[in-house]
């Protein structure tokens, strides 16, 4: 259908006759995107043309009318919450996302249409169990972009396996997330208060951050229904909900009770800012070239450290003059160093065996000089490493092997404590790092400084340097857990997909390391361990011997009264939380009820799909992977489905400081640049970080964000997922769909006008055998569109579905059978044949739409509810509809091929017409040799004629002769040649020369061509199907020439 806002990406496939690549292969469809983009901005650009106001009278030299930009009224919604919108009001005349997308989610949620319809007395559907556990959003915030894209890929193939007919289950919910919301709360508190946590205490500190993450969870339940997310709120879960306390219980006391989580001293990760320890998965490694002096937080902004560089300094040897040369990239360490170490083959330490060096700062420290072939290298340096077992972890395995002091120099807040001697405790450690060397080069022990290409550890939630400190910590012993999840994964209880995400599995899971779970936090699970403090007996914090676990305290005072065996003793419960993604590493069973025995757990566990991002499959997937194995026996899902990250337009990871954190709100509704600028205020980010943030938005939204909808936003998402690591989002392809969103509406509108109120559809839509070839045609590219969307959501082609249901909606509903049946559903059209075109029409919208809904739910349900429907169909959503499924029946290849060849013709008269510039009275002939594309093509002259825009007549001739004089060609194949009356409207000479070019490049490539086929084994070499493609190639080309000299000395005739 002729619509003056064109639309965006997919770019159409190529004429069935030219063969071409697989267009769904991955370089066509990446190819595709691309083209679209450029599509999207130049439509873009375009239609932002504004309307302009005309004068009333045409006189001929009418002043100029400024320019007007026609303004609509803001959209109210006037339906009652839950209530099914009122369709019987006549269409809008342009679609409206706002509009549209208003009031439907209501109605559905209300009307229970996302819960799954589970069997009676527990019966398993035969058509099976769709189970999705949407990945808990963090209370920490509003979602962003990289959230849209989860819901839309999720919800797409849960409302896809919902309209198959699947018992479908799409399970909501948040998470605490410890860290990340506990330090936005801090940050918060100090900004508005100038009050810190300890301030408040810890009761009135929880209850600060549950008011946030009330405010949040609304926030995010409100983005979530606006994304259009099929979810069954009734079973709405948060990770620090009692039940799901119960559930972490449970899991620490028995992975307790397996010997799988024990107590233990050893190094961690410490963040000073944070003030807790971290997992490896959350520290980043900073790579630095050399010398680099960096802020750190905490200190002044305007001081700077020195990092990425080696010193060397002398320790005095005891009992003699000698020294002994060691290097560090930290100084400050070697308050903490209880060794020396060097080669036991190396003969330049061989007199020190055994030896000690003397500490220059702390005289009662006697360093022993140990052999350590492991940790010692002879050719890098001197040779001699410092040890300092209980701030590296290298120094820590070695410190282990000789029995070395372990001296924590650190408090928790990153001061240095007593143990780093009168002269250094109290300092900062950055401070005792400039305060250290500045004392080697007093005491005459300071060697050189060089630059020392290195990584340093880097908090990913704070920014802070990352100290290796010595705690007694809760750690989960992870090496059997994860031999066991390797094993099951290869034997196919879970895929994971894309591919190449699967190898990376194998790679973590054989270096997996222990967990430590144990965080110094206020807001999470407490751990449910209690110190036993028998009296007589000195208590070992960091020994599982002195801790009682508990379910609960009975339990866990019912223990400790067996332990203690009639002694007095006190139980204090450990203050410390557990890892958050300890917690959510039971939500897919935990969601279920677990450990409790429910007909939920029963029914949806294991769940089907897990989504989520790759960049956390090791932070969260394994996690649910190894509670799933040890707690419930099974893998916890099915499929595991990684979806990229999403990046800005150049390519930059999404961050709130670079201003390109994207709100899928502001993309839905539109935002000015105002309004951008203002959320950043209301944020966290101090002064100078919104100045820059500012920046960045002004460089990537000058004009603001345009309002798309969600339906435009959640197909772009969809289309941009290839299987590929990153997304740079356009935001103007996404724009480029709200186009696409204006085609349906105005094709749905068009048909409505078609489809008057006497038309009652048929009862199904098998075919009658009445349709015309154009309808035949259509009624098979719906077929085969079935059958490449299922296929391509099965596969998880996200970008393959798109492009097909998209394909045929533009290409094929709306450019070709739309503007070809028109004439054949006019009042003058016989009855049969109108009534033939109108049910086919009829059957491709209400296809078209089914098979659009998982990715547009709003859009076409809007649409949806406006058609009729077919006798005895009762469905009360197009979100209950069945999605279309190919049938062989539906199948007709001899229709497809007779009207592509029709349709090639009209692209040629087309082709000719933009060629000459003739616009209108279009004089078009064809002729072809065969009788049997003769009887073809006249019998689809009236829609040739009425795809051809500006059509006057269309003649088919039997014979190159009967062809009349004065009328330029086009060649569609071998037998059918397109002409066009030209005379009177070209310059015949210059006509003649280019015809003239284009015979000699094309007896040059016949040439290329007649040399290859002669050459020597050509018969024996080449496959016979390429053979015969380059016989067709030839005899294309011949009648080519024959063409283009028949035109050529035509015109010259004509002179």
């Amino acid at each position: 259908m002729a619509d003056s806002s064109s639309s965006t990406p997919p770019p159409p496939p190529p004429a069935s006759n030219i063969p071409v690549a697989d267009p769904n292969s991955k370089s066509a469809l990446k190819k595709a995107a691309k083209l679209a983009e450029k599509l999207a901005k130049a439509e873009t650009k375009s239609a932002r043309a504004p309307v302009v106001a005309r004068a009333a009278d045409a006189a001929p030299k009418a002043k100029k009318v400024k320019a007007e930009e026609v303004i609509e009224p803001p959209f109210v919604n006037t339906t009652p919450k839950g209530d099914k919108k009122d369709m019987s009001t006549p269409m809008a005349t342009g679609y409206n996302p706002m509009a549209v997308e208003a009031a439907w989610y209501d109605w559905w949620e209300k009307e229970g249409m996302f819960k799954p319809e589970v069997q009676p007395l527990g019966a398993k559907n035969p058509k099976g169990t769709f189970v999705v556990p949407a990945p808990p959003p963090n209370v920490t915030g509003s979602l962003h972009i990289g959230h849209a894209l989860t819901v839309s890929i999720q919800d797409t193939l849960v409302r896809w396996n919902r309209m198959k007919g699947l018992t479908v289950l799409y399970a909501p919910g948040y998470d605490h997330a410890g860290i990340s919301t506990q330090s936005v709360v801090e940050k918060r508190l100090w900004k508005d208060e100038k009050l810190t946590k300890h301030d408040l205490g810890r009761e009135k500190f929880l209850e600060k951050v549950m008011v946030w993450k009330d405010e949040y969870q609304e926030k995010i339940s409100n983005q979530l229904r606006r994304l259009g997310g099929s979810y069954d709120w009734d079973r709405t879960a948060f990770t620090l909900s009692e039940p799901h306390t119960k559930a972490v219980n449970e899991a620490f006391c028995k992975f307790f009770e397996d010997g799988l989580i024990y107590r233990e001293n050893r190094l961690v990760n410490w963040c000073v800012r944070l003030n807790t320890t971290l997992s490896n998965l959350e520290v980043d490694q900073k790579q630095l070239l050399g010398r680099t002096m960096l802020s750190v937080p905490g200190y002044d902004a305007k001081e700077k450290f020195e990092f990425g560089a080696i010193t060397s300094f002398a320790y005095p040897i005891e009992g003699s003059d000698e020294k002994i040369i060691v290097a560090t990239t930290r100084p400050e360490t070697m308050l903490g160093d209880t060794g020396i170490a060097v080669h036991p083959d190396d003969p330049r330490y061989t007199h020190l065996h055994g030896k000690f060096a003397v500490h220059p700062f702390i005289p009662t420290r006697r360093i022993p000089i140990i052999t350590d072939a492991i940790t010692v290298d002879m050719a890098f340096g001197t040779g001699a490493v410092k040890i300092t077992p209980a701030h590296d972890h290298n120094d820590y395995e070695c410190g282990k092997r000789h029995n070395l002091e372990f001296i924590n120099l650190l408090n928790d807040d990153g001061t240095f404590n007593d143990n780093a001697g009168e002269r250094f405790k109290g300092m900062k450690r950055f401070h005792a790092r400039t305060a250290v060397l500045k004392a080697l080069e007093e005491e005459g022990l300071y060697i050189e400084t060089k630059d020392n290409p290195m990584q340093i550890p880097i908090c990913s939630k704070s920014g802070d340097i990352i100290e290796a400190v010595m705690k007694p910590q809760w750690w989960v012993n992870c090496q059997p857990l994860a031999a066991e999840a390797t094993k099951r994964t290869k034997a196919g209880e879970m895929i994971i997909s894309p591919k190449q995400n699967e190898a990376e599995w194998y790679r973590w899971m054989d270096s997996m390391q222990d967990w430590c779970i144990s965080r110094q936090l206020w807001w999470g699970h407490r751990c449910p361990a209690y110190l036993l403090k028998i009296e007589g007996v000195t208590a070992d914090p960091s020994s599982n011997e002195s801790w009682v676990v508990g379910r609960t305290l009975e339990e866990a005072t019912a223990r400790a009264d067996k332990v203690a065996n009639g002694r007095k003793y006190t139980l204090e419960q450990d203050d410390d939380v557990l890892d958050t993604w300890f917690s959510s590493g039971l939500w897919p069973f935990a969601i279920m009820g677990w450990p409790d025995k429910t007909a939920d757990l029963r029914d949806f566990y294991p769940a089907t799909l897990l989504e989520t991002g790759w960049d956390i499959i090791f932070f969260w997937v394994a996690r649910m992977v190894f509670f799933g194995i040890q707690l419930t026996g099974q893998m916890p899902f099915a499929e595991v489905y990684c979806h990229a990250m999403i990046r800005d337009a150049h390519g930059r990871k999404m961050s709130k400081s670079l201003g390109n954190v994207i709100d899928p709100i502001d993309v839905m509704e539109g935002c000015t640049l105002q309004a951008l600028h203002d959320q950043l205020k209301a944020g966290n980010l101090d002064d100078k970080e919104i100045i820059k943030a500012q920046q960045g938005q002004a460089k990537d939204f000058p004009k603001g964000i345009p309002q798309c909808g969600t339906d435009a936003l959640r197909f772009a998402l969809c289309g941009y997922s290839s299987g590929g690591r990153d997304i740079n989002l356009e935001i103007l392809r996404v724009e480029g769909y709200r186009k696409f969103c204006n085609k349906l509406w105005n094709a749905t509108r068009f048909a409505m006008l078609k489809l008057d109120e006497s038309f009652v559809p048929t009862p199904t839509s098998a075919r009658t055998g009445n349709e015309s070839m154009v309808e035949r045609w259509i009624l098979h590219k719906l077929n085969v569109c079935a059958e490449e969307t299922n296929k391509a959501l099965a596969e998880r082609n996200f970008m393959a579905a798109t492009t097909a249901v998209y394909s045929f909606w533009l290409y094929e509903l709306c450019d070709v059978f739309i503007e070809a049946t028109k004439p054949m559903t006019d009042e003058s059209a016989s009855p049969e044949v109108r009534l033939s075109a109108q049910q086919t029409l009829y059957t491709c919208l209400d296809g078209g739409l089914r098979l659009l809904h998982p990715f547009m739910p709003f859009v076409t349900e809007e649409l949806w509810q406006r058609l009729p429907r077919r006798p005895e169909d009762t469905t009360r959503s197009i979100s209950l509809a069945a999605f279309p499924e190919a049938t062989e029946a539906a199948s007709d290849p001899e229709a497809e091929a007779a009207f592509d060849l029709v349709f090639a013709c009209t692209k040629s008269a087309r082709s000719l017409a933009g060629t000459y510039g003739i616009q209108s009275g279009l004089q078009i002939f064809i002729n072809t040799t065969q009788p049997s594309l003769t009887a073809l093509l006249e019998s689809q002259a009236p829609v040739l004629s009425a795809l051809t825009k500006g059509c006057k007549s269309v003649e088919i001739c039997k014979t190159v002769e009967d062809v009349p004089e004065g009328c330029a060609s086009e060649l569609v194949t071998a037998d059918v040649t397109v002409h066009l009356m030209v005379r009177g409207k070209i310059d015949l000479d210059a006509e003649a020369q280019k015809l003239q070019k284009k015979v000699e490049l094309t007896q040059s490539s016949k040439a290329k061509l007649l040399a290859l086929t002669e050459s020597t084994g050509y018969m024996s070499r080449v496959p016979e199907e390429v053979q015969a493609s380059n016989i067709e190639k030839m005899r294309t080309m011949e009648a080519e020439i024959e063409n283009l000299s028949r035109s050529m000395a035509m015109f010259l005739a004509l002179k």
